[in-house]
């Protein structure tokens, strides 16, 4: 079956399916010779310019938002987006917040688009970029570069660092994508776009397109109305390594007692969720997620048994992780952060890796380009049923405590906090964790099904939550997202709660004001760690300035988190919500005190010898 992309009508269904073999990873394609249109051009219907032709390609591949700030090098391509109409532009506050919300936007609808402006956009865009290429996410990232006279002309552009070379963005984003475009004549650029576009989509990586800032208005006659559909076929299994591997794992998992399996955070990106499913009710074993994972693991499953951490994990997950005698784990990520430290009692023989196109079996074979999803649907047809593991997890589990219930008027905790979060989800919400204490009292939720959740725990950068947000509930409009911001974060990106009340978002942010970088305390404290105290209210207020569906309050005990609660979910529930919880600097879950000083010893760990 084939996945095709071309310029249809903006009304046709979007596709972005499985798409084919990978093109080479770091591919650059540049053009420098352009000092002059072709005449070709001439000869082309007055609407088939390239600026409607990404427009139309962002449209067919599932995007119907792009987030955008305007720069001069960009403004023309902009008035060709905007006058797509399967397409909406989302103006943002800054670029970094547009990245933000392109990923966010990516992890929901499957790829997600941003337009900034030559070299101060991109720079100033390229953090946001870097943490979508760790979290596996197609962003397709269009600057507006400079005009096509001004390649090899020796001239020094405004925008740049004063040099008459013009390489230097492409070399910060060549190694944050895996395919940068450099589009200065249009006889290749209906080629070097589709190229990269495709590229985004087989790889799960952003690419990086630059258009020069006189070329979108321009018809050429390869961006006719009706060119030649460009296919791409599906990735595909090597047939026999697949057999291989599964004969593999087979006989090694079913010669275990006690195996279990855990799912990891590449899970979306080799879209091998259902595989994932089917091999857990076929095999009967005990389910667990890594915590960069959850949410991909869906936690009604009969088997499921927490998130595997280590030791700030699920209680008694990891404890019947630790102690089987064989686990499969499918798309992990390994890291000091997720390994608490590297702390894990995991043993490589006792392991079946099974990534995106590749599966190691112990310390023996590796198999490769065998699919994730296939590899895990075969092997449900080969293994023999074994509840061993979730039988042992049945017999020790003890049902976790409550908070002990606040007297009246007692100081909220955050514990109270997020047990009454517990009660807001349901299956058309959405949660969203910015990175410090939220990573571990989130991880403690127990998601309904079809409740979102996304966090970003591979590059883990402050402030990722408020963009994010802004991209995940543009591109989910039928749920609400409730997102868990501490105050260090929101400070850093704080501009774009602007964008989600012009947008008309309904989202409830809980601003978690406990004075400063609380997850940065446990590993390492200091006088860096305070921060100013804002009046977080009084700035989404000022920001609101009266024009939009906005609420805000701030709550210090439990009685008035559950009157905020109440309206925010009846008399405003259709206007963006922002409590402000205030908590004790201290009060932070038992998991962040544990990872923070297990963290904080592999960080202070002495050099080796030489």
């Amino acid at each position: 079956m084939e996945t095709v992309l071309s310029a249809i009508d903006s009304s046709s269904k979007p596709s972005n399916g499985n798409l084919g073999c990978p093109a080479s990873s770091r591919a650059v394609s540049t053009v420098h010779d352009s000092s002059h249109v072709p005449s070709s051009a001439v000869a082309a219907a007055p609407e088939a310019t390239l600026g409607r032709h990404v427009a139309r390609r962002l449209v067919q591949i599932g995007v119907s938002d792009v987030f955008t700030v305007p720069g001069d090098f960009n403004l023309t391509l902009l008035d060709h987006l905007i006058a797509e109409p399967g397409l909406n532009n989302v103006g943002c506050c800054n670029e970094l917040n547009a990245g933000y919300a392109a990923d966010g936007y990516a992890r929901a609808r499957g790829v997600g688009a941003c337009v900034v402006t030559f070299t101060v956009g991109g720079l100033s865009l390229l953090n946001a970029v870097a943490g979508a290429y760790s979290e596996n996410l197609p962003v397709i990232c269009i600057v507006g570069g400079p005009n096509t006279n001004d390649y090899g002309t020796n001239r020094i552009l405004h925008h740049t660092i004063g040099l008459p070379d013009f390489s230097q963005e492409l070399e910060c984003f060549r190694t944050v994508t895996c395919y940068q475009a450099i589009v200065n004549n249009l006889e290749d650029a209906h080629e070097q776009i589709d190229i990269a576009i495709s590229t985004a989509l087989k790889e799960s990586k952003p690419v990086y397109i630059s258009i020069s800032c006189n070329l979108p208005g321009i018809p050429h006659p390869t961006f006719s109305r009706e060119p030649i559909p460009f296919a791409l076929s599906p990735r595909l299994s090597n047939k026999f390594g697949l057999e291989a591997a599964v004969e593999a794992a087979a006989a090694f998992l079913n010669k275990a007692v006690k195996p279990v399996m855990i799912g990891g955070p590449k899970l979306r990106s080799a879209k091998a969720g259902p595989a994932f499913v089917e091999l857990a009710d076929a095999s009967g074993y005990a389910v667990g997620v890594m915590p960069s994972a959850k949410g991909q693991v869906p936690e009604h499953h009969p088997h499921f048994v927490g998130t595997y951490w280590g030791a700030v994990g699920t209680p008694f997950c990891g404890e019947i992780v630790e102690s089987a005698d064989a686990y499969l784990f499918a798309g992990p990520i390994f890291n000091d952060y997720s390994s608490v430290g590297y702390s894990l009692l995991l043993k490589k023989e006792k392991a079946v890796i099974v990534q995106p196109d590749r599966v190691v079996v112990g310390n023996g074979p590796a198999f490769g380009c065998v699919l994730m999803k296939d590899f895990l649907s075969e092997l449900a047809k080969k293994l023999k049923r074994n509840e061993t593991a979730y039988e042992n997890y049945k017999r020790i589990y003890v049902p976790e405590g409550v908070p002990v219930k606040s007297a009246p008027k007692e100081p909220l905790r955050v514990n109270v906090l997020f047990q009454h979060i517990q009660k807001m989800l349901n299956e058309k919400t959405a949660v969203i964790a910015e990175t410090g204490d939220s990573w571990f009292n989130c991880q403690k939720l127990k998601l309904p099904e079809d409740c979102g959740y996304e966090f970003q725990m591979q590059y883990g950068s402050i402030g990722w939550s408020v963009g994010a947000t802004l991209g995940y509930a543009q591109s989910v409009p039928d749920k609400r997202v409730i997102a868990c911001i501490g105050d260090g974060s929101f400070q850093v990106t704080a501009q774009d709660v602007s964008t989600m009340i012009r947008c008309g978002q309904k989202t409830i942010i809980f601003l978690i004001n406990n004075g400063g970088y609380t997850i940065e305390v446990e590993i390492h404290d200091g006088p860096y760690n305070v921060i100013k105290n804002w009046n977080y209210t009084g700035v989404v207020d000022a920001i609101c300035n009266g024009e939009g569906n906005c609420w805000t309050t701030k709550v210090y005990c439990e009685e008035e988190l559950i009157a905020a609660i109440e309206t925010a979910s009846g008399e405003k529930k259709d206007s963006l919500c922002f409590i402000e919880v205030i908590v004790h600097k201290d009060d932070t879950s038992k998991e962040l005190l544990e990872w923070g000083s297990r963290v904080s010893s592999a960080n202070s760990r002495p050099p080796n010898p030489q």
